[in-house]
């Protein structure tokens, strides 16, 4: 006999709240761990064609830390509407003009690029500081 895989049906997604603290994390490897949360992939109903996954809250975001010289030689390029208005910041201007963005940023850039992407980017909050209307969310452990 075959064991039975199961499939959840509708919109039964058990979404949890989980906070990370950003304080002295390396951006590439909190990244990941922010993508695969926001995906659901810690899940045993994962599934890719699915949004199972959860809430994240990111606080301390401006005391991110970035391996090597990629603060002074990464950029961020983005188009204008106009013709030949291509802008671009580096990761050290990024993370000073707003430091969310960096963070946002590059968690974008790890979820799959298909339709489910803009909804489970919704689900990830990311705050400068440790201030956040979050709190009653999370579970307290006794």
């Amino acid at each position: 006999m075959k064991p039975k895989t199961s499939v959840l049906r509708g919109n039964k997604a058990n979404r949890k709240w989980h906070l990370i603290d950003l304080d002295g994390k390396i951006l590439g490897r909190v990244s990941t761990e922010i993508a695969s949360l926001l995906m659901g992939k810690n899940k045993p109903t994962f599934s890719y064609h699915r949004d199972d996954g959860d809430y994240v809250v990111c606080v301390n975001a401006a005391k991110i830390q970035v391996t090597g010289k990629k603060l002074r030689q990464k950029s961020h390029f983005w188009h204008t509407p106009w013709p030949g208005h291509l802008k671009s910041l580096t990761w050290e201007a990024l993370l000073k003009k707003d430091p969310r963005q960096l963070i946002y940023l590059s968690v974008a850039n790890m979820l799959p690029k298909n339709r489910l992407r803009d909804s489970r980017l919704k689900r990830l909050k990311v705050f400068t500081g440790l201030n956040h209307p979050y709190g009653d969310k999370f579970k307290k452990d006794n």
